[in-house]
């Protein structure tokens, strides 16, 4: 299938984990893609895979600025048909260690940086294209230790729906990817023990009793963010292994 075929799609976040399994997805289906990530191995090891069907973004979103930067190359390359907020942390700890910092940390990245990126490229979005957000399972698990990622997340699925309605008189759908435990860098600042037993522990509650691979997200994504999901807008998927049916 070429289901994108002559289309642009920019995905945030593009550079490894889910982010990067669905820019693969999407350029053997005929796009070109415009990814972003901040660290340099990623992108290059991103740009090796990806080839010249990608063009590789190196954009910070602890970066007040990175919003401006990234709505600048599109502006100057040209519309795209299709946005995918993915670029996100993991940040975990007991209630009684959160602080003002982390706070500050996790909300940049998680909220406000993609708000505002929608803000900016919504007016460089084809009409009749599409927008895909990645949110979580752990918003609706309750989950100690992780309160203010599932709180980040909660935002962004409950922004995704307004956008739905806000940019419906364009045809352009919005919908929100709801991942369960994967193979990603996402939770790469937890502490390695952390992060081994979170995600044992999250395993054992899955239906489908393992961990998910990325490219079982990416062919998700690539459906909602395809025409082949025309008539879906303001959903959320849950790719979960049947975590949140336990």
């Amino acid at each position: 299938m070429k289901r994108f075929k002559n289309k642009r799609i920019l995905i945030t976040g593009g550079s490894s984990g889910i982010g990067l399994a669905g820019a693969k997805r999407l350029t053997e289906e005929g796009a070109d893609v415009i990814i972003t990530g901040k660290t340099e191995s990623h992108l290059k090891n991103a740009a090796r895979i990806l080839g010249e069907k990608a063009t590789v973004f190196y954009n910070n979103a602890e970066d007040e600025k990175s919003s401006e930067k990234l709505a600048e190359l599109i502006k100057e390359t040209g519309d795209i048909d299709g946005l995918w907020l993915n670029s996100a942390i993991a940040l975990g700890g007991e209630l009684t260690e959160v602080s003002t910092e982390t706070m500050k940390e996790i909300f940049q990245i998680n909220v406000f940086t993609p708000i505002l990126q929608m803000a900016l490229l919504a007016p460089y979005i084809r009409d009749g294209g599409s927008v895909l957000v990645t949110s979580s399972s752990s918003v609706y698990e309750g989950q100690p230790g992780v309160s203010l990622y599932s709180a980040s997340k909660a935002a962004m699925l409950s922004a995704a729906r307004c956008w739905a309605s806000e940019l419906a008189p364009r045809n352009i759908r919005v919908n929100t990817l709801v991942p369960g435990p994967f193979e990603t860098n996402l939770r790469a600042k937890l502490p390695a023990d952390l992060r081994k037993q979170f995600e044992e522990e999250l395993a054992k509650t899955v239906l489908l009793r393992r961990i998910g691979r990325p490219d079982e997200a990416a062919s998700v994504a690539a459906f909602l963010l395809s025409d082949d999901a025309g008539y879906i807008t303001g959903s959320s998927y849950s790719v979960d292994g049947g975590l949140l049916l336990m």
